[in-house]
């Protein structure tokens, strides 16, 4: 008997291709909603791909927020990635989403394709988002685009973060090659209050220039959305972190944001976790309550 031969499938049917129109797709959809008494459950969870959740968890007591790790097992971002996280948070819920360890953005391959990130996140009247992933390190000649969309009803309150490490200065393998883009994009109640994109090109001349990156290596953004009186909270950040040139803050269209620029991942982490410190209890009403992933 003359064996058949096992028809062979295309790249577009098998989904894996190795040429440069490849893509490995993941997503995730989270939603939290309130109970009546107040207590907040992750009441859908549905992934595709290497992105997941751990259960989720309450430091804090039932009432308070629920705490949620985000989790991406391979650990890093390579050309062909193309990762999307959407979440929603219902009327009147609470809820802290963060992440066990650094993000990584791999140099791409020798075709030079890009990744992709796309988060998304809605956030209902009376219901408050912390949005607290750990840092985002890019290697040399990493190629692709971060876009954030925060999406908030009239009375909703957010606060996040992103901090950024160029290249690997430990290392000695600087941020020397590559292009990132990453975008912002907040509303509420369907009206735009930051709307921004920074391409990061180490060729181009703003990378160095004074007028641009300045050469820094590493840099964070923190914007905060719902306090009742934004320049209390200014003041007391003024007053509360450490004097340093390397960070300062704002208030445009009733967007608080803080600003790191420089050189020490650590530095920018530090001032994003002490500015969140000194913010909470002005936006949610109650003390941080530092995520025990941090520490491990």
């Amino acid at each position: 008997m003359t064996a058949i031969p096992r028809a062979i499938p295309s790249p577009d049917e098998s989904g894996h291709r190795f040429d440069g129109h490849r893509r490995w797709a993941a997503s995730l959809e989270l939603g939290f909603d309130a109970r009546a008494d107040g207590h907040t459950r992750l009441a859908r969870a549905r992934h595709q791909g290497p992105l997941r959740v751990q259960r989720p968890f309450y430091p804090e007591g039932g009432s308070e927020a629920c705490h949620v790790y985000l989790l991406h097992p391979p650990g890093g971002v390579v050309s062909g990635d193309s990762l999307n996280i959407d979440v929603e948070v219902a009327a009147g819920a609470r809820a802290l989403l963060t992440t066990p360890a650094a993000n990584k953005l791999y140099r791409a391959d020798s075709h030079a394709v890009t990744w992709e990130q796309n988060t998304r996140l809605r956030v209902e009247d009376d219901a408050i988002l912390e949005w607290l992933p750990q840092e985002t390190i890019a290697f040399d000649g990493s190629r692709g685009q971060q876009t954030t969309t925060i999406e908030l009803s009239d009375q909703a309150r957010c606060l996040g973060w992103e901090v950024l490490a160029l290249g690997r200065p430990a290392s000695d393998l600087p941020f020397a090659s590559g292009c990132l883009e990453q975008r912002f994009h907040l509303t509420r109640a369907g009206r735009p209050l930051w709307l921004e994109r920074q391409p990061l090109e180490p060729e181009h001349p703003r990378f160095g220039g004074y007028w641009g990156q300045g050469g820094a290596t590493v840099q964070a953004s923190l914007w905060t959305v719902g306090l009742d009186d934004a320049d209390d909270a200014i003041t007391a950040l003024r007053d509360g972190l450490t004097a340093s040139p390397r960070w300062a803050v704002t208030l445009r269209n009733d967007v608080l944001l803080l600003r790191y620029l420089g050189d020490s991942r650590n530095e920018a982490w530090e001032s994003c976790r002490r500015a969140w410190e000194i913010l909470r209890p002005r936006l949610a009403g109650c003390e941080a309550h530092e995520p025990r992933i941090w520490r491990t």
